[in-house]
C-alpha cells in the first residue's frame, strides 16, 4: 500500500509542478507578447487559468494524501487514543462520501455537459478541462481508503506532540533507570 502512496504522490507532484512550471512559462510570454510586441495572446491567458484549476485540484489531492488538510484537534486531543482513532477514521469516510459524490459523480456530470461547449480561444472542448475533477475525486478515494487501513492497523501516527513528548521521556526515564539498575 506504501508503494501506491508513493507512486501516487510522485505523480500528483509532477504533475502540479509541470502545471505550475507551464503557467510560469505562459504567463511571462504573456506580458512579453503583450508589452514588448504590443501584440496580447488570448489562447495563453485561458490556458493559464484553466492550468490555474488544474493546480488546485491537484495541490488539495495531495494534501489529501498526506492527510494535511485543516482539522481543530482542541477536541480530538482531549479523548483516549481509541475514540481518536475512531474520529480519524470518521474524518476520512465523510472525505470518500464527498469525494464520491461531489468530485466523481459530480465532476463527471458537470465534465458531460460541459463537453458540448468550446473554449473561445482554443477551440477545445471545455469538458477536457473540468475532468480533473472526477480524476482527483477517485484519487482522493484511494487516500482516503489508504488512510482508513493506516488509521486501523496503526501504521498512521496519529499521536499529538503531547504523546509523543510523554513517550519520549518515558522511554528517557526508563532508560536511566536501566542504566542506575546496572550501576548498583
Amino acid at each position: 500500500m506504501e508503494k501506491l502512496r508513493n507512486t501516487l504522490n510522485k505523480l500528483l507532484n509532477l504533475l502540479a509542478g509541470l502545471s505550475m512550471t507551464v503557467m510560469v512559462v505562459l504567463t511571462t510570454y504573456q506580458v512579453i507578447v503583450r508589452y514588448i510586441f504590443n501584440s496580447p495572446s488570448t489562447w495563453s491567458e485561458e490556458l493559464v487559468g484553466y492550468l490555474f484549476g488544474w493546480s488546485t485540484m491537484l495541490g488539495a489531492t495531495i494534501v489529501s494524501g498526506e492527510r494535511g488538510h485543516m482539522n481543530i484537534p482542541v477536541l480530538i486531543d482531549r479523548f483516549n487514543p481509541t475514540m481518536r482513532k475512531a474520529f480519524h477514521i470518521f474524518a476520512e469516510v465523510i472525505a470518500f462520501i464527498f469525494s464520491a459524490a461531489i468530485l466523481v459523480f459530480g465532476g463527471f456530470q458537470v465534465s458531460k455537459l460541459a463537453m458540448g461547449q468550446q473554449t473561445s480561444s482554443l477551440g477545445v472542448a471545455v469538458g477536457v478541462f473540468y475532468w480533473v475533477m472526477p480524476v482527483c475525486g477517485v484519487i482522493i478515494l484511494v487516500y482516503s481508503v489508504l488512510n482508513i487501513i493506516g488509521i486501523a492497523n496503526g501504521s498512521i501516527c496519529l499521536d499529538t506532540p503531547e504523546d509523543a513528548d510523554f513517550a519520549k521521556v518515558e522511554a528517557e526515564m526508563a532508560a536511566d533507570t536501566d542504566k542506575e539498575n546496572k550501576e548498583d
